[in-house]
């Protein structure tokens, strides 16, 4: 009899209707609520992504999974609330938890630990924590999505267990070594993730919005040209590069599509269809990676009055010559159009922050143009070197993306086309620390929107003292002075905007949320805290902030 191997994970819910994922250990009819699909199958894995439709709206639906028409979820001996899809339309306010980077770990010392009392160390797991801290709420305070900004799997910081099981199958002392390899190494990655029963139950009951991340794929993924040429020189990246691409469409892609989404996606039925989709999967992510149109993994949905756009900033870079830019045209057209419309709120995701703090940005953008020759050839080098050791690959570091963007920004908070938002809000991760920041554009700009950024990072991989001296010291006034001298020694431009910092920065693991309801927004922060020798933890708040 087929059973569950994953899930159920909630993924897209609307106002009447929601799409639950799931993986399972054969071919079988899968029901949720009533409603029946079967499974596809890629690799020898089998997965199904079920659209439950006609569900009232604003109210809670509990649900249960059943394969070839026997209850598999929950268990007998289940103890946690039931999985329940909680649909949109409510009165209540919006509430988006947001965050990225987490390794997956036991949760036990020594991996409990600080980075500073034991390399394997990473301290509590926000996501593990938040889980727990929701059973104490009411249920009317849950939030109504979890959005995941990249970094859901390491490729470069895998578990024990995954490492173990990857050296007991090949030879770990040639090229990746302990990293993983290929398609099935990449499951064992997000089994290992998802498969705690307390994060199961949270996925299985808030829904989840997901992107990708350069960890997702490769430590300094697309941070270059050089990069992407070395990578594709060595004999093992092309099946690294397609694993990797292959399980993200069916372990986080689809499911931030909506049903009417899915019923247009060619690839999605292509898979579907065949015996065993992975030829076909395979062949469209290497056409995605080989220049195919940057805008496949981007996605919308509108929650209510806000509408969040999630922007892929990875998969899309360009590195042609004199046309360093993080998405193509299409992506850059599918952006704009995504942005247009009436709504109260707008939230734009980026896994790599849009605004750095100041003296961050004033040192990418000085890197960037020496790597572009603008200190001679023979500075083209050690800058491209120095690039790839410090991590310069965020919007700093792509000036025409950067400017293209804010222009944009600046539009829609003037009321170009429509009203302007009250609030349009950056929400990005990837830089292992959070912070808010306040961006004020020239007067005669006539932005009537409140803009932000807004960064929370990590869920689980803290940075050590010495990591966070060096951040520390990048943002002192000094820093900042520093690095905006050498920006316009080499020819960088100043950006049309200015930004400040008004909360952090916040180096422990940790969730965010924005909350909007009719036109006021607000945030918090939230830190893991307790004891790393017993099980004794939860979230105590950072900040709060009204943005709007």
């Amino acid at each position: 009899m087929p059973d569950l191997v994953l899930g159920p994970i909630l993924r897209y819910v609307g106002k009447d209707e929601a799409t639950v994922w799931l993986e399972t250990d054969a071919p079988c009819l899968v029901e949720v609520l009533g409603h029946a699909d079967r499974t596809f199958t890629v690799a020898g894995h089998h997965y199904g992504l079920v659209c439950v439709g006609g569900l009232a709206p604003g109210l809670l639906h509990p649900y249960d999974v059943r394969l070839d028409g026997r209850l598999v979820w929950p268990p007998p001996e289940y103890d946690l609330p039931l999985p329940a899809i909680r649909t949109l339309g409510g009165d209540g306010p919006v509430r988006v938890v947001f965050g990225s980077c987490r390794v997956s770990l036991p949760h036990r010392p020594p991996y409990t630990l600080a980075k500073d009392e034991h390399p394997e160390g990473r301290e509590f797991d926000a996501l593990f924590t938040l889980s727990r801290e929701l059973l104490r709420r009411p249920r009317e305070d849950w939030p109504d999505l979890l959005l995941m900004l990249g970094d859901q799997v390491y490729v470069d910081e895998g578990s024990p267990a995954v490492r173990e099981r990857i050296r007991s199958s090949r030879d770990v002392d040639s090229p990746p070594g302990q990293e993983v390899a290929n398609f099935e190494e990449y499951t064992w990655l997000y089994h290992e993730s998802w498969g705690d029963p307390m994060i199961r139950w949270l996925l299985s009951t808030i829904p989840t919005a997901m992107v990708l991340d350069d960890h997702d794929m490769a430590d300094d993924w697309n941070i270059s040209r050089t990069w992407k040429e070395e990578m594709r020189s060595t004999p093992w990246w092309r099946e690294r590069l397609a694993g990797g691409l292959m399980t993200y469409w069916i372990y986080q892609h689809i499911g931030n599509l909506a049903p009417a989404e899915l019923d247009r996606h060619a690839e999605y039925e292509a898979v579907r269809s065949a015996d065993d989709g992975a030829a076909t999967l395979r062949d469209f992510v290497e056409w995605v990676d080989s220049g195919g149109e940057g805008k496949i993994w981007s996605f919308k949905r509108d929650l209510g009055d806000t509408r969040l756009v999630v922007v892929d900033d990875r998969t899309g870079r360009s590195f042609k010559e004199g046309q360093r830019s993080i998405f193509d045209d299409h992506e850059w057209n599918w952006i704009v159009e995504a942005c247009r419309g009436q709504f109260d709120h707008l939230l734009l995701a980026t896994t790599d922050p849009v605004l750095l703090a100041p003296g961050l940005h004033y040192a990418e953008a000085w890197n960037e143009a020496v790597c572009d020759g603008a200190w001679g050839d023979w500075a083209v080098a050690p800058a491209e070197k120095l690039r790839r050791a410090l991590d310069f690959d965020h919007w700093a570091a792509f000036h025409v993306s950067f400017e293209k963007l804010v222009q944009l920004v600046r539009e829609l908070g003037r009321g170009e086309p429509a009203r302007p938002p009250a609030s349009i809000v950056f929400l990005s991760g990837d830089v292992h620390h959070a912070y808010l920041a306040e961006v004020a554009f020239p007067r005669d700009a006539n932005v009537g929107s409140a803009v932000y950024q807004a960064v929370c990072s990590p869920f689980r991989n803290a940075l050590d003292t010495h990591e966070r001296q060096i951040l520390r010291l990048a943002l002192t006034r000094p820093g900042t002075a520093a690095a905006r001298a050498l920006a316009r020694a080499a020819g960088a431009r100043d950006p049309a905007i200015r930004w400040r910092i008004t909360e952090g920065p916040f180096f422990d693991n940790q969730v965010a949320t924005i909350q909007t309801a009719g036109r006021h927004a607000s945030m918090k922060l939230e830190k893991t805290v307790g004891d790393p020798h017993t099980d004794r933890r939860t979230l105590e708040t950072v900040f709060e902030r009204r943005l709007a």
